[in-house]
């Protein structure tokens, strides 16, 4: 993505995500690291604010239980931040359609 000077847009709930384990194993250096990936100049990291709580709502009624609530964050960011493809490695987001993103991809596809 970087060579193709694409831009990665991820939620803040990725960064709480990731940081669980090295706080669990007290890896104080491991929780600084992801924190400066994950704020770095290279990602933005899009907070869940009331544009992205109304896509959430709105993915969640249309979906269901089909999509669980972090993966309708995930798009909710997504879409209000407008990214062109959203790319992930849950097969059950298939066929999911959020109109403020251009297209969600598998991972797999790549």
């Amino acid at each position: 993505m970087l060579k193709g000077n694409e831009v990665l847009v991820t939620s803040s709930l990725t960064l709480g995500e990731v940081l669980v384990r090295p706080l669990q194993e007290k890896r104080f250096d491991l929780e600084r690291r992801y924190r400066e990936i994950l704020t770095g100049r290279s990602i933005v990291l899009v907070n869940f604010d009331q544009s992205a709580a109304r896509l959430f709502a709105r993915i969640r009624a249309q979906y269901g239980r089909r999509i669980k609530p972090p993966d309708a964050i995930q798009l909710a960011c997504a879409g209000a931040y407008r990214v062109d493809r959203f790319i992930t490695n849950d097969d059950r987001l298939d066929g999911i359609i959020v109109d403020e993103v251009s297209e969600i991809v598998s991972l797999k596809d790549l």
